[in-house]
Order: C-alpha cells, then sequence, then structure tokens
C-alpha cells in the first residue's frame, strides 16, 4: 500500500508551491482512495499528472474547504466525463446530510430532475466507525478539531492497516494528548497535522506543543498542513520530519 500526499499545506495556502493536505491511499492493484478532496485538489492531481480518471473513491473527514472543497469538480467530472465509474464516497452518517446541503446548491445543473447525493457518488455511510475499503481495514476516530456551542465539529481521523505497518492520519485535531495517545501507541507511523505559525489558529496541534511529546511517540511521526513558512529542523527535535508535497510512503 502506498501513500502519497498531493499537498501539505493548510487551508490558506496559496501557489504551486504546495497544495491543500489531501492523500491518496494506493493498493497494489493500482485502485485509489482519495483522503479528503479539498479546493485545491483538481490543481494537486494535475500537478502529479493524474485527474478525476484515477479516484475510484474518496473519504471525507469532515467539512472544511480545504477538505471537501473539491466535491463539487470531482461529482461533475465523473457524472459527465465518465458515467459509468461512479465514485465510492465514505463518510461518517454525521456529515451527510450536511454535505448535501452545501453540495446540493452547485450540483443542479438538471431541469425537472430529483438529484441526491447518490446521484454522484456511490454513498458509503461508515457505521461503528470502521469499513473495509480494498480488503484493508480502516478505523476512522473523532478528533477535537473545532467546538460550536460546546458540541464537538464532526471531524475523523483514520488508522489504516497497511501491508506491512499500521498508520494514523489525524486529519485535522487540536492537541490532545489525553485523547490521541492510546492510539499514537498503538500504530507504527504518525501522520500528524501541524501549525508553525507564530500566531495559532487553536483549532490545531502547534510545533511547540508536539515538541512536547515523548522521544517514542515523535519517532514515528510526520508533520504536515503547516503554513507556507521556514520549517523547524523537525528531525534535530526528534520526529521523522515534514512531509513534502508529493511525497509517497510504502505502508
Amino acid at each position: 500500500m502506498k501513500l502519497t500526499f498531493i499537498g501539505t499545506g493548510s487551508a490558506f495556502t496559496v501557489g504551486q508551491g504546495n497544495y491543500h493536505s489531501n492523500m491518496i491511499l494506493e493498493t497494489g492493484s493500482h485502485k485509489k482512495l482519495l483522503i479528503d478532496c479539498g479546493s485545491d485538489a483538481r490543481l494537486a492531481l494535475d500537478d502529479l499528472n493524474l485527474s478525476y480518471k484515477d479516484i475510484h473513491s474518496v473519504y471525507i473527514s469532515h467539512l472544511h474547504a480545504d477538505h471537501c472543497g473539491g466535491l463539487e469538480w470531482l461529482a461533475f467530472r465523473k457524472k459527465f466525463a465518465s458515467p459509468s465509474s461512479k465514485p465510492n464516497l465514505y463518510l461518517h452518517p454525521a456529515l451527510k446530510e450536511c454535505l448535501w446541503k452545501i453540495l446540493s446548491v452547485s450540483l443542479n445543473p438538471f431541469q425537472d430532475e430529483k438529484i441526491e447525493l447518490s446521484t454522484f457518488f456511490d454513498v458509503h455511510e461508515i457505521e461503528n466507525h470502521q469499513f473495509f475499503w480494498e480488503q484493508h481495514d480502516i478505523k476512522i476516530f473523532q478528533t477535537v478539531h473545532i467546538k460550536k456551542d460546546s458540541k464537538l465539529m464532526p471531524c475523523y481521523g483514520l488508522v489504516v492497516k497497511g501491508d506491512e505497518q499500521t498508520f494514523l492520519i489525524t486529519t485535522d485535531t487540536q492537541f490532545t494528548p489525553e485523547v490521541l495517545l492510546p492510539l499514537y501507541q498503538e500504530v507504527d507511523v504518525i501522520f500528524q497535522d501541524c501549525e508553525i505559525s507564530s500566531e495559532r489558529s487553536g483549532v490545531h496541534a502547534h510545533y511547540t506543543e508536539l515538541k512536547g511529546l515523548s522521544p517514542e511517540i515523535k519517532n514515528k511521526m510526520w508533520l504536515y498542513h503547516y503554513q507556507p513558512l521556514p520549517l523547524p529542523d523537525a528531525r534535530a527535535d526528534g520526529f521523522r520530519g515534514f512531509v513534502k508535497k508529493g511525497q509517497s510512503f510504502e505502508l
């Protein structure tokens, strides 16, 4: 199994130097699962000589634009250019209704035809925080990303059992070791979202916070979702490093 970062940037990354932090999970049979489909997805895929034709499935972690803003593009391209290859859409049930509210305004080119999310995707609602994709076991877990009226916004990271290693992708989360440490300990590799700006958003883990983790945890942690700023020396601080756009991992 191969994991490729089509971008590693934060939500407000601009320019071809980097794109939103979306990834492609690929099996030995070359089936591809796009993990999040942000507004930059079509450009990021094109940079890697890929297109909508290469995407068989997509997983959406939450409903911020850098994670789902490219779904309109993917839905239209698949619908009109490859109508026989409707992509799978995996998501937690808590996201489905709100996602369709977002997309239904723009995905409505048909006169007098009732459309829904399943018009464009084979929708798979993830039950019991687990799903299987191409015979691989994938578990999801709620992250602490944003709270509204004291309630957590639905946002879900991934634990994937690869061919050789089990790995974790945080998607978006605050620094919550009390929640994540048990998961950190059970996996072989960690891909952690990480802010590096001096102005903290409060909704992502910050590099200075992550530096305080144990050497055992940092030694299996890669960092991504960072701002376009000079990068700290992550390896000197005990991490595996910062992921670069286009970087792939055999897992």
